[in-house]
């Protein structure tokens, strides 16, 4: 693994945040949606761990509680596991990295987030990544988490995009989704997503993306302070 972080581009915003109506339909080639119209203006759609596919238990569905009534419960709800392709769904699998428990593993090529336990076990979550040109590796630590998180856009994305909005609040329209784990100091995120059909794919500006399901229960999982390795 790397030991120092390495971006392939200069690091820009993690999210690709869409446009209202018209990425809600768009598709391309770094996996599309909501969020990619915003960063490029357009819209469209080897293994690291013994881990096949999914044969053991799935853990997916644990209890959320939203910290919205209503349509942001109903969101969270209509997240089932259909929207992503099986092998995405979270499960407890065997681990035979070196990390040690309660280290974060983002497998960016196999587009998988492992979260290391005891006894040689990780908890294996499917993931979204940065497209092609915003991959990015190295060492990381958890600096702060947020529920509901807003979203600010940062000043070249306005420059980009003039017609954005100043700042998001959070809650089932924003691209971050549920709840965020910033890492260290710098842009990038693990967060949620508004987009679960995305999970799998090559699709932001160099934030990890997960399910708000999922990323709800990796934040119940893990402290300020923990370690994550990106490869």
């Amino acid at each position: 693994m790397r030991g120092n972080l390495r971006l392939i581009l200069p690091a820009a915003l993690c999210l690709s945040l869409p446009s209202l109506a018209a990425a809600q339909s768009a598709k391309s080639a770094y996996g599309g949606g909501f969020l990619e119209f915003l960063v490029t203006g357009q819209s469209g759609g080897g293994v690291l761990y013994n881990t096949p596919a999914p044969s053991g238990p799935a853990v997916f569905g644990a209890p959320v509680a939203p910290a919205f009534a209503g349509r942001q419960i109903g969101a969270l709800q209509a997240e089932a596991p259909p929207a992503v392709r099986p092998e995405f769904v979270r499960r407890e699998v065997a681990y035979d990295g070196p990390e040690r428990p309660g280290t974060i593993v983002i497998d960016t090529p196999n587009k998988f987030l492992f979260l290391v336990q005891p006894n040689r076990r990780a908890v294996r979550y499917g993931i979204g990544v940065g497209r092609p040109g915003f991959e990015w590796s190295g060492v990381k630590t958890v600096t702060r988490k947020a529920e509901w998180p807003d979203w600010t856009p940062p000043p070249e994305m306005l420059l980009r995009r003039p017609d954005l909005p100043d700042r998001m609040d959070g809650g089932p329209d924003n691209p971050l989704g549920a709840r965020a784990l910033y890492l260290g100091s710098s842009l990038y995120r693990i967060h949620g997503t508004n987009e679960p059909a995305t999970i799998g794919q090559n699709v932001s500006s160099g934030c990890i993306r997960m399910m708000n399901n999922d990323v709800i229960d990796l934040y119940e999982r893990v402290p300020i302070g923990a370690r994550v390795v990106v490869i």
